[in-house]
């Protein structure tokens, strides 16, 4: 039988290949993640009275007027990581340009009349989890989060430098702020009344 000749090392090697390739090889990133990189390889989790209040690496919503807004999400029903991924609508998308942006556009508008909104403010990453927003979009906040837990602009405006990285390595990406750990430093330097 010529198939039972060609079954055996077809199977062999099937087993083989799913030893190395889906057990030996992802045990092995896995391991090195782990040592050369712990913190990244651990989800970049933020403790804060040793509870996990959130990722570095992924954007979360935050309620009220107190806090510095990320991006909107275009992640399932809103920051869900199982979810992740742009909208996949068109910029000739009348759902996309009228009801998401437009909806977006109009409200940072309402909060800041005459000041030109930022794009990020109004538009998802490709992701939906982008944790980061231009410094710009940051400045565009400071008004509204020192007013709200009345503090000085000036003090605010010093919290979202503090948080401003820079390109990486001086040339890739642009200037970002991390949300989470804004509105985190913001918490501890002003606690809000529980």
């Amino acid at each position: 039988m010529k198939i039972a000749k060609h079954l055996a090392p077809a199977v062999l090697v099937t087993a083989a290949l799913t030893l190395l390739l889906g057990v030996a090889y992802p045990l092995a990133v896995t391991g090195l993640a782990r040592l050369l990189f712990p913190d990244q390889a651990q989800g970049s989790l933020l403790r804060r009275g040793g509870t996990v209040v959130g990722s570095r690496l992924l954007g979360q919503p935050f309620a009220g007027s107190r806090y510095f807004h990320p991006r909107p999400s275009a992640a399932g029903a809103g920051y869900d990581p199982m979810a992740s991924g742009g909208t996949n609508l068109g910029p000739t998308s009348r759902k996309l340009v009228i009801e998401q942006v437009g909806a977006a556009a109009a409200a940072a508008r309402a909060e800041r009349p005459g000041t030109p909104v930022p794009v990020d403010l109004v538009t998802s990453s490709g992701s939906g989890l982008d944790p980061h927003l231009t410094p710009a979009a940051a400045e565009f906040q400071v008004p509204r989060v020192a007013r709200e837990r009345g503090m000085p602009e000036d003090v605010v405006r010093q919290l979202v430098r503090r948080h401003t990285k820079g390109r990486q390595w001086g040339v890739l990406g642009e200037p970002r702020v991390n949300v989470l750990e804004l509105n985190l430093d913001l918490d501890a330097t002003r606690p809000l009344p529980p």
